[in-house]
C-alpha cells in the first residue's frame, strides 16, 4: 500500500456514520453495519446508488455482497478487506484512496461493525485449531492479547524505566475526553489514580484500566476524489498519506523473533507514511492513537517519531496527552473509554476534529494522524482539513 504522490491529497473523507455504543445491543452485525453506512452516506449526502467500492478487514462478519444488496449499493467495481483486526482500520481507508486515485471507483465506504460486548471472546473456542505460531505460546500462558502485550509492556518497563503512572496518563487522557462525549460508554464514569492502582490485575503489569472496552456497535466512512469532495455535504477532510506497516520476521503482539520486540510495525509503517508527507510529526495537531492496551500509545509516540526511543513513558507526563497539551489524543475517548470496535471510532474522531465538530475540540485543528493496532501489522493515516 502506497501512500505515495499519486495518493496525497487526491481523496477525502466526506460522510461519517455511526450506531449507540453499548455492552450489549439488540441487533445483528450485518444490521449495524448497514445503519453505520447509510448514515455516513446520509453525512455525506451521497445515494447508495452511488457507491462503487467497499472495504472493511478480514474478521468483518458481514461481507460485500450482504452488505451491497441490504443498503441498495450500485455496481462495485472494487472491493478489499484488509488482513487481521485493529492493524487494519487506517488501511481499509487508504485502500479506498488509491484505488479512487487510480480511476477504479469513485464512491468508496469502509466499515466495521462487531459485537465484541455482547459476542464471544475470540480466544474462548477451544474446538479451532490454532496457528502454527500460537502452538508455541497459548498452551503456556499467553492465551489473550492482554497476556501477550502484558509482556511487552514488562519489557518496555524494564529497559526504559516505563511506570504504572505513565500507563495511567494514557487511561486518564481517554477517559477524560469519554466524560465530554455523551456517546461514549465512559461518559459518565470519571477515573481517578486511586481506581486505577487500586482496580484487579488482567495480566501483569495491567490492570482493568489498561484495557480496552468489549463493544457492540459499527461505524463507517464515505471516501470520494478531492475534486467531488468540494460539492459534498460537508467539510472534505483529505486523505494526505497513508501506509501500511508489516516488519521482517513480525511476529503478532509478541515480536520476539525480532532483534528487537519493542521496535513494532509502527515503526515500519512511519517511515513510509513521512517519506510521503509534507508535514512531520512537530505539525500534528492531534492524534488519534490506537489504544486496545495502554502501552500502545507510548510505543506508538516512539514508532511514530513523537519522541525518542525509550522516552514514551516521560512524554505522557505533565498532561502532554491532554487538550492543550503537547500532543492531545485519542478525543473521543478511544479504545479505552468510547468504544472498541478494531480503531474505526478513530478515524471518525479524527474527521470530526479536522471539520472543527469534536466534543473535546483541539482549537484550530488542521493535522491529524489515525494509527492502527501496534503490535500487529498495522496501518495509519495523515489526514488534514
Amino acid at each position: 500500500m502506497t501512500g505515495g504522490p499519486g495518493v496525497k491529497d487526491a481523496t477525502a473523507i466526506v460522510g461519517i456514520g455511526q450506531t449507540p455504543f453499548a455492552k450489549r445491543l439488540p441487533e445483528d452485525e450485518r444490521t449495524l453495519a448497514c445503519r453505520a453506512v447509510l448514515a455516513a452516506l446520509d453525512d455525506a449526502g451521497i445515494a447508495p446508488g452511488e457507491v462503487d467500492a467497499l472495504a472493511s478487514y478480514t474478521m468483518e462478519e458481514t461481507d460485500e455482497v450482504e452488505l451491497a444488496k441490504a443498503v441498495g449499493l450500485g455496481d462495485l467495481t472494487f472491493f478489499s478487506k484488509v488482513g487481521f483486526g485493529g492493524g487494519g482500520s487506517c488501511a481499509t481507508v487508504a485502500h479506498l484512496a488509491a484505488a479512487i486515485a487510480a480511476g477504479q471507483a469513485t464512491v468508496g465506504v469502509a466499515w466495521r461493525s462487531r459485537k465484541r460486548g455482547s459476542g464471544p471472546r475470540p480466544w474462548t473456542n477451544t474446538t479451532a485449531q490454532l496457528p502454527t505460531p500460537a502452538q508455541w505460546t497459548r498452551p503456556f500462558g499467553l492465551l489473550r492479547p492482554a497476556d501477550e502485550i502484558a509482556m511487552l509492556a514488562r519489557r518496555y518497563m524494564h529497559e526504559y524505566g516505563a511506570t504504572r503512572d505513565h500507563l495511567f496518563n494514557v487511561a486518564l487522557a481517554c477517559r477524560n475526553r469519554a466524560n465530554q462525549n455523551p456517546a461514549a460508554i465512559m461518559y459518565d464514569r470519571p477515573l481517578t489514580r486511586e481506581m486505577y492502582m487500586t482496580s484487579r490485575w488482567i495480566s501483569e503489569p495491567l490492570c482493568l484500566y489498561d484495557n480496552c472496552l468489549e463493544t457492540d456497535g459499527a461505524l463507517a466512512c464515505v471516501i470520494v476524489s478531492a475534486e467531488r469532495a468540494r460539492d459534498c455535504r460537508r467539510r472534505p477532510v483529505y486523505v494526505h498519506s497513508a501506509a501500511q506497516g508489516l516488519p521482517a520476521q513480525h511476529h503478532g503482539m509478541v515480536n520476539y523473533w525480532n532483534d528487537d520486540p519493542l521496535t513494532g510495525p509502527s515503526w515500519t509503517a512511519a517511515r513510509h507514511l513521512w517519506k510521503h508527507a509534507d508535514f512531520t510529526p512537530a505539525d500534528v495537531d492531534v492524534a488519534q492513537i490506537y489504544d486496545a492496551f495502554t502501552p500502545l500509545v507510548p510505543l506508538s509516540l516512539e514508532g511514530y517519531g513523537f519522541c525518542g526511543r525509550g522516552e514514551g513513558g516521560a512524554f505522557t507526563e505533565g498532561g502532554a496527552l491532554e487538550i492543550g497539551g503537547r500532543l492531545p489524543v485519542n478525543t473521543g475517548g478511544g479504545g479505552l473509554s468510547e468504544a472498541y470496535v478494531h480503531g474505526f471510532n478513530l478515524i471518525n474522531e479524527g474527521v470530526k476534529q479536522l471539520r472543527g465538530i469534536a466534543t473535546a475540540q483541539v482549537p484550530g485543528a488542521a493535522t491529524c494522524l489515525v494509527t492502527a493496532g501496534e503490535g500487529v501489522p498495522t496501518s495509519a493515516l495523515l489526514l488534514r482539513s
